[in-house]
């Protein structure tokens, strides 16, 4: 069976993707968001079998339709579709694709054209803002020729004039969401802003940068990055925006001194990693809060009136011309018009293969999708959790825990089924080869996706093999010693390992755990030597480290916790940033003398790679549902383990960057597996 649907593929300013009237998608939002996945090929890092180019800035897509309001022409709804991963996001907006949608209204017959240039007013369903768009028609039909040119695209084009008429508060009802045009968050002035995009911004000096570092170079220093979001985080929620951990704005953007009176230069990140230029979008804001006053990004004063401004970013510029009225505090935009160009690239007929909609599609024999189709229902049986580890570790509490909740939600029952094996391989495997139709899910956690992979050649792609679900949360990793071993610092432990002469062992839960990483890291950081001794999970290893049997572990706050409350444990030291509010009398390793030893465990659920994108949506938000339960949070902090809810494209990014990092210690600190093996 093929899937046939029209579609234009255009290049909007510096993105590109397919754009299509509503009437000619399905109906359904999912079965909608399954059509826009096989067009772009998002399940391919590379998106060879779609339209897709490997990249967030050409794996969008444009919705038109005749506006539903009275004041607008068209509507347009922007779907930001996933790279290497089946997700649909329809949360933010697209400046540069908005810059294609009026031709392309036009060139469909929405809108009469007008001789010489025809303006259309149209409706950002994403922001609920409304934008004022010039385009060139001589002789009433649309041109793309022409002599404009913009920084990111070669050659010239006929320009495309956007003008944001209500940017401003669209999202959160106010041009500075906070009340102020400057807060401090953990000493860090920055300003929160809304118009087009709610932004945070700071100054790029303020990290120690010059603002104008390559964007290669920002996503290096993981550091900076971990500290950007957690300003982010404080600051979503003083803008009124609620937890925005799974939540893409507000952005993050760094301002710093222009070329020129008029100009300001910014890195803008979307908003885990640097834009490689700049959204059209983040340019109002930027743009914005340099033209007002008391901002981080304040310019010269400004008289009311017309003023072009130039936002300088890593590929070159974008010109804003605004409109302000009134003069200082009392200064308000009333218009931000820029330029972009597109181009129609080619428009025909788009085929999808099959296998973008088994099994959720109802009539098999369709040759094409109409409107209204939609999904078979899900579960219909029995779903599994597959758990690397034996009965009673952290590991399979926390499953336990979470399937309690989430077998009501989903309408079926939910299995916890153990398949401990070769350091989490076995599970892995099983699951890799399982059928993907969401029956069949994975609780994977940082030994089976991030540190294993990086310590040795498995038979499983933690990333090509698995369709990512969603977060499930964190726990802390501690060194812990038996009560009864007489050490009571890292300290005494380091010189009772020197005294021991090698005759101290530590446990490891299996090759490629925490215990056994951070135990191998703790004896090159500290020049120790201590004996590994290998269980078959978390649970068997700590049990012998209470019992004596064995001196030092490295376990996960949630592992180690009861035996903490029964006193058979001391923690020494928390191998992560920052004490712990549970635990604030015990140091972190780097506190006590130790770098380099820094392991934050996390848990996240999995489904078999080509799992449909509208059943790992389902899971995703039935999981969700049941983690932002009040029992499920308080059961999971009582036991040692925080919360984190995600979606599935943001536990992809966390397992880019888990693969890359893991990597890298292993290489630098030598623990090649030929290095490791006893």
């Amino acid at each position: 069976m093929t899937i046939s649907l029209p579609c234009v593929l255009m290049r909007a300013g510096t993105s590109r993707g397919p754009f299509f009237l509503r009437d000619w998608l399905p109906e359904s939002d999912e079965a909608r968001d399954q059509a826009l996945i096989g067009a772009i090929g998002a399940s391919d890092p590379l998106q060879l079998d779609g339209l897709g180019g490997g990249s967030t800035l050409n794996s969008k897509v444009a919705i038109v339709s005749k506006s539903t309001q009275a004041d607008c022409d068209i509507d347009y709804l922007f779907a930001q579709v996933g790279v290497g991963h089946q997700s649909v996001d329809t949360r933010p907006n697209c400046g540069n694709m908005l810059s294609g949608v009026a031709p392309f209204a036009i060139d469909q017959g929405l809108i009469p054209a007008q001789d010489g240039t025809t303006k259309v007013r149209v409706f950002n369903v994403n922001t609920k803002s409304r934008i004022e768009v010039t385009v060139c028609t001589p002789d009433g039909k649309v041109s793309y020729e022409g002599d404009a040119r913009i920084d990111g695209v070669a050659g010239t084009a006929a320009p495309v004039l956007l003008n944001f008429l209500d940017a401003w508060g669209a999202v959160t009802g106010k041009v500075f969401p906070t009340g102020n045009r400057i807060d401090v968050i953990d000493g860090m002035e920055l300003t929160c802003i809304d118009a087009a995009m709610p932004l945070m911004m700071l100054r790029a000096k303020d990290f120690g940068l010059t603002g104008r570092e390559r964007p290669a170079e920002l996503d290096a220093n993981r550091d900076f990055l971990d500290r950007l979001e957690k300003l982010r985080l404080q600051a979503g929620q003083l803008m009124g925006l609620g937890d925005v951990s799974n939540s893409v704005i507000p952005k993050p953007v760094l301002v710093s001194e222009g070329d020129t009176f008029n100009s300001i230069t910014s890195r803008y990140f979307t908003p885990h990693k640097c834009h490689a230029s700049h959204a059209v979008t983040g340019a109002i804001g930027v743009a914005t809060a340099f033209s007002l006053p008391g901002t981080v990004a304040s310019g010269n004063a400004m008289a009311p009136g017309r003023h072009g401004l130039v936002v300088l970013h890593p590929a070159g510029q974008i010109d804003v011309e605004v409109e302000l009225e009134g003069e200082g505090d009392e200064a308000v935009l009333t218009s931000a018009a820029l330029v972009r160009t597109a181009r129609k690239i080619m428009q025909g007929i788009l085929h999808l293969p099959d296998y973008v909609f088994p099994p959720v599609l109802k009539d098999a024999g369709a040759s094409s999708l109409p409107s209204g189709h939609g999904f078979r229902t899900y579960p219909q049986r029995e779903v599994r959790i597959i758990v690397p580890t034996s009965t009673g570790g952290g590991n399979d509490t926390m499953a336990r825990t979470i399937t309690r909740k989430l077998g009501p939600i989903l309408g079926q029952s939910v299995v916890v089924d153990n398949r401990a094996g070769a350091n989490g391989s076995v599970a892995c495997e099983y699951v890799a080869a399982s059928q993907a139709d969401g029956h069949t899910l994975m609780f994977g956690y940082i030994a089976t996706h991030g540190i294993n992979p990086a310590l040795q050649k498995l038979r499983y792609d933690p990333m090509a093999d698995f369709s990512p679900v969603g977060l499930i949360g964190f726990s802390p990793t501690l060194l812990v010693v038996p009560s009864e071993l007489p050490v009571n610092s890292i300290q005494d432990l380091v010189r009772y390992l020197k005294e021991s002469a090698g005759r101290a062992s530590y446990a490891s839960a299996g090759v490629g755990t925490v215990p056994h990483f951070a135990g191998e890291l703790f004896k090159l950081q500290t020049g120790t030597q201590m004996q590994r001794v290998d269980f078959s999970g978390a649970s068997p290893a700590i049990g012998e480290v209470a019992n004596g049997l064995v001196q030092v572990m490295f376990p996960s706050l949630f592992t180690a916790q009861p035996y903490l409350r029964s006193g058979k444990l001391k923690a020494l030291a928390v191998a992560g940033k920052a004490r712990l509010n549970a635990l604030p009398n015990v140091p972190t390793l780097l506190e006590a003398g130790v770098p380099s030893v820094e392991l934050t465990q996390w848990y996240a659920l999995f489904a078999p790679a080509k799992t449909p994108a509208s059943v790992v949506k389902h899971l995703n938000s039935a999981l969700n549902h049941v983690l932002n339960d009040s029992d499920i949070v308080a059961r999971m902090q009582a036991d040692g383990a925080n919360v984190q809810t995600s979606s599935p494209g943001e536990l992809h990014d966390l397992l880019m960057n888990e693969s890359e990092k893991w990597q890298r210690v292993v290489i630098q600190a030598g623990l090649r597996p030929d290095l490791i093996a006893d």
